[in-house]
């Protein structure tokens, strides 16, 4: 996996929790940016912003999902009863990752072109390749959630 950056700026005082739709839990701006190691070449306001759509984003691929579990009678995710063989905490855990995964992918993406040499286009490639890598796990952790299979093959 890929970082943005690492070592070039001392991380912002990051911004109080991002409040959730009331099922899904809150996001930790402070927890993401440890979590993928994001330093302070990423602005306070541009990962508030990554974070409220990668929010926006996975709450809506799992709406079909949420209405069920609201409707056997879940007012939080915490509510859910999770599988069996499940860790605790099993769907909260794949939330955030499907969340901090789109987030990130999104700040990869953008910061590509930061360089000063003519490398640049070289990292912007790896970089689009992690972007793509790391958005694969976020559609992964949503098939989870939703207890889908991570692949799909069709023949031809």
């Amino acid at each position: 996996m890929s970082l943005i950056a690492a070592g070039t700026g001392t991380a912002p005082d990051d911004p109080e929790t991002l409040k959730n739709n009331g099922f899904w839990p809150d996001i930790e701006p402070a927890d993401f940016r440890e979590a993928t190691r994001l330093d302070g070449t990423v602005t306070a306001p541009r990962l508030v912003q990554a974070l409220q759509v990668a929010m926006a984003d996975v709450n809506r691929q799992l709406a079909d999902w949420q209405q069920p579990r609201q409707d056997e009678g879940a007012a939080t995710l915490d509510d859910v009863t999770v599988p069996v063989w499940a860790v605790a905490h099993h769907y909260v855990v794949l939330y955030r990752r499907a969340v901090y995964a789109t987030a990130h992918a999104s700040l990869l993406e953008r910061y590509r072109d930061v360089s000063a040499t003519g490398d640049g286009d070289e990292r912007g490639e790896a970089k689009d390749l992690a972007a793509d890598d790391v958005r694969r796990d976020a559609r992964w952790a949503v098939a989870e959630i939703e207890g889908r299979h991570h692949t799909t093959v069709e023949l031809i």
